[in-house]
């Protein structure tokens, strides 16, 4: 069975794919805008792991949006769902058995209902799994631990490919380094550099 995992280089969409590949052939995805070249980060991080990548473009004015939202809200959080869900979206029009990311139980943004999670399924004729959706930060940190090298440290100079890069590149292009920190608390990434 095919699976597009939502991929972005980071520990949890990492362990996803590691849980998840005993029972799929799973794809590692990177959605994108095209604003920038990040998603070499998550090409990277997945050759190290030996899963097979892909990227996928999303729809320029969906993150135009999103930052409109962020900026109005003077936080990241209704933007980066609503780009996470058109990620979905996209991902779930693929070819593809099913549609995962890795979205844990305490994660604040982005969060997927029981509601939406059964609507693209239904929409879409996949399914869609969140294998860390029943860990807390604790246990995945003590999983990635025994499993994975990671890096980690402040969101802007780790690599990474997820949606903040890209939503800040467009924040940044509209309204400076001020408008970035006006959305973006100060926060840690994480980046797979492989598998212990």
């Amino acid at each position: 069975m095919d699976l597009a995992l939502c991929y972005s280089g980071g520990k949890d969409s990492s362990l996803a794919a590691l849980v998840l590949d005993r029972f799929y052939d799973v794809t590692l995805v990177t959605a994108r805008f095209g604003l920038t070249d990040d998603h070499d980060h998550a090409r990277t991080a997945a050759e190290t792991l030996g899963f097979p990548f892909d990227t996928i473009e999303l729809d320029r004015e969906v993150a135009e949006e999103a930052v409109e939202t962020m900026r109005a809200d003077g936080f990241p959080r209704n933007g980066i769902q609503r780009v996470h869900e058109h990620a979905l979206e996209s991902l779930a029009e693929r070819d593809v058995d099913a549609v995962a990311d890795g979205t844990r139980r305490d994660d604040r943004v982005p969060t997927i209902s029981r509601a939406f999670a059964q609507s693209l399924e239904d929409r879409h004729g996949v399914d869609y799994l969140s294998p860390l959706s029943g860990f807390g930060r604790g246990a995945v940190d003590r999983l990635v631990e025994e499993t994975l090298e990671v890096e980690s440290g402040p969101s802007e100079e780790v690599p990474k490919a997820d949606y903040e890069s890209e939503l800040r590149a467009l924040l940044r292009e509209q309204g400076g380094d001020a408008a970035v920190g006006e959305v973006f608390p100060a926060h840690e990434q994480t980046y797979v550099r492989g598998r212990r």
